[in-house]
């Protein structure tokens, strides 16, 4: 395994190329179901930059972990090419395989922020390659000039994922400990999710399961909201974006928009949330304010298009996640 500074496509800077290695050994095999930690690298990078990551399979292995809705080129070649300033005639992916996380160490202790959602929030429809989604807006306007120091923004939306129930992955009430609690440094977490709660009843899916009412998703949001408490981190909620004639048999209805519109008011009024974005209001039509708007809306009428991830990633209060002090 091994990393370097990405020269763009398949290719890395050969200066920038480091061995990755795990107690000072070049290889290493995982246990089922646990994370395994490298040893720390030395590889200094600039904030946003991109990073180039290696590895090689020396026997068929299953699939265990994969991150599917990657919005990233993945590349694959037969061999061993993880020292290879380019892939040699590689077969290209758009998901993330083994790798979990990268983890680096900053000089100025950078505040976290964490986006915590569903596919929204994991970037579908965006450009491949060119980090367009929402969070990473989020990230460049954070980390723009200015006295209020660094900021770390992880990006932990997995596509289809849902507040109350499992499916595409666990639920956000059991991922919660894993994918925030337990990052490093961690102020606020933008909660986005819901809207899956609302729409899978009824789809193919779930052709038979009952609709979700807006009370149980609001007692989900309170669990998650006090959960994050405990350990001093405030959160920001997020109204659910607007999802009529979604191209997904039974996603939509006029029941489940009111389900949506109940849910948000909740989360405008409540006060039970330490700050709100109105994701909502930012990327809706106007004219048909259940619907997205047409120039924010990727074609399938539930997710955002780049133009519209910017207008969500600059709907966003700064000044409240730049704050310092409870």
């Amino acid at each position: 395994m091994r990393v370097a500074l990405s020269a763009g496509r398949a290719k890395i800077f050969p200066n920038t190329d480091r061995t990755v290695t795990f107690g000072g050994k070049t290889s290493t095999t995982l246990i089922a179901g646990a994370p395994l930690i490298s040893d720390p690298i030395d590889l200094p990078i600039t904030p946003l930059s991109d990073v180039a990551i290696s590895l090689f399979l020396p026997n068929a292995t299953k699939l265990e972990t994969i991150h599917s809705l990657g919005s990233q080129t993945a590349y694959v070649s037969s061999g061993d090419n993880t020292a290879a300033e380019d892939q040699p005639s590689p077969s290209t992916y758009s998901s993330r395989f083994y790798l979990s996380s990268v983890l680096v160490k900053a000089r100025n202790n950078p505040r976290t922020v964490v986006a915590f959602g569903d596919s929204i929030t994991d970037g579908a429809y965006s450009t491949i390659d060119a980090n367009n989604r929402w969070p990473d807006y989020l990230s460049r306007r954070l980390n723009s000039n200015g006295p209020w120091g660094a900021f770390a923004v992880i990006n932990q939306g997995i596509a289809g994922n849902r507040v109350l129930s499992d499916l595409a992955g666990v639920s956000a009430l059991a991922r919660l400990d894993r994918d925030v609690l337990s990052q490093p440094g961690v102020q606020w977490v933008v909660l986005l999710e819901g809207v899956n709660d609302i729409g899978y009843p009824g789809t193919s899916l779930e052709p038979t399961a009952p609709l979700v009412p807006a009370p149980d998703i609001i007692d989900g949001y309170r669990q998650l909201i006090a959960r994050s408490h405990l350990r001093g981190i405030k959160v920001m909620g997020a109204t659910i974006t607007p999802f009529k004639d979604a191209a997904y048999k039974g996603y939509w209805s006029p029941q489940k928009e009111l389900t949506r519109q109940a849910v948000n008011q909740w989360i405008r009024t409540s006060g039970a949330f330490d700050a709100v974005v109105d994701f909502d209001a930012a990327v809706r039509d106007p004219a048909d304010p259940e619907m997205l708007r047409a120039t924010y809306d990727s074609g399938d009428h539930l997710h955002p298009n780049d133009a519209g991830y910017a207008a969500m990633g600059n709907a966003i209060n700064l000044a409240v996640l730049r704050a310092v002090g409870p």
